[in-house]
C-alpha cells in the first residue's frame, strides 16, 4: 500500500531527479544475487539533498500516523533505514533505536542498539523493500526482544509477489511512500524512458530471472 498517489508520484519524481533510482533497460545492472536488473535503487542518495530529505521525512511521519497511529518508538533497519529512521524519530519527537542484521560479536553483543522497554509499540523504518527478507529479520529481532511491531514503512518497493507473501506470512503490515508502478508512470510522464523500455521494465518485474535469460 502507498501513502497516496500524489505523494507517491512526488517521491518518485525526487528519486529519479537525484538519481537515487536509475533506469537502464539497455545496460542492466547486476545485483549481488547475479540477477540482471534494468533498475538500481540507492535511497541513501536522498540524504544528500535537504529538500528531498525533508519531504521524505515528513511523508514517513504522515504515513506512520495515518496507518498506525503514534508509536512509542521508531526503529531503523541497518544500514539504509538508520538515517531515515533517526530523521523520522526527530520529526515525531520519539525515541530511536536501530536493528543490526545480526548481533555484534564483541562488547555487549547487541543486535538492537538504543534504549527500549518490553511492550513498547514500534514502527520499523526501512529504505527499500525487495523480497522483504532483511526487513523481516529486523521485525523478528524486535519481537523477540519483547517489542510490539505495529508495522513497517519504506520509501520504495519493487512490488515483487514474494515480498507480499513474506510480509503476510510474518503478519507484518507495511506501507511504502512510492512503488515500482508509480515510478515507471512518472518516468514515462517525464519522457525518461521509451515505450519499449517501459515494456521491458514491466516484464522484468514479473519475472527477473526470465528477463535475465532473455537478455543474455
Amino acid at each position: 500500500m502507498v501513502l497516496n498517489e500524489d505523494k507517491g508520484l512526488k517521491v518518485a519524481e525526487f528519486l529519479l531527479q537525484v538519481k537515487a533510482v536509475k533506469l537502464q533497460p539497455q545496460a542492466p545492472f547486476t545485483w549481488a544475487s547475479g540477477i540482471k536488473s534494468p533498475i538500481y535503487c540507492d535511497n541513501r542518495i536522498t540524504l544528500s539533498y535537504p529538500n528531498v530529505r525533508t519531504f521524505i521525512r515528513q511523508a514517513y511521519a504522515e504515513a506512520v500516523i495515518d496507518n498506525f497511529g503514534k508509536p512509542d518508538i521508531i526503529a531503523g533497519v541497518a544500514t539504509g533505514g538508520i538515517a531515515q529512521g533517526a530523521l523520522v524519530a526527530q520529526e515525531m519527537g520519539l525515541p530511536f533505536i536501530y536493528v543490526r542484521d545480526k548481533a555484534k560479536g564483541h562488547g555487549m553483543g547487541n543486535q538492537i542498539e538504543g534504549y527500549f522497554e518490553q511492550g513498547q509499540n514500534v514502527i520499523v523504518i526501512e529504505d527499500l523493500i525487495s523480497t522483504g527478507g532483511s526487513s523481516l529479520k529486523a521485525v523478528q529481532a524486535l519481537r523477540e526482544a519483547g517489542l510490539n511491531v505495529k508495522g513497517l514503512i519504506a520509501i520504495f518497493t519493487y512490488g515483487f509477489d514474494i515480498a507480499h507473501k513474506n510480509f503476510n506470512e510474518a503478519e507484518c503490515p507495511y506501507v511504502t511512500l512510492s512503488n515500482y508502478d508509480i515510478l515507471i508512470e512518472k518516468a514515462v510522464q517525464s519522457n525518461l524512458i521509451s515505450t519499449e523500455d517501459e515494456l521491458s521494465l514491466q516484464l522484468w518485474r514479473k519475472s527477473p530471472a526470465d528477463w535475465k535469460r532473455s537478455k543474455s
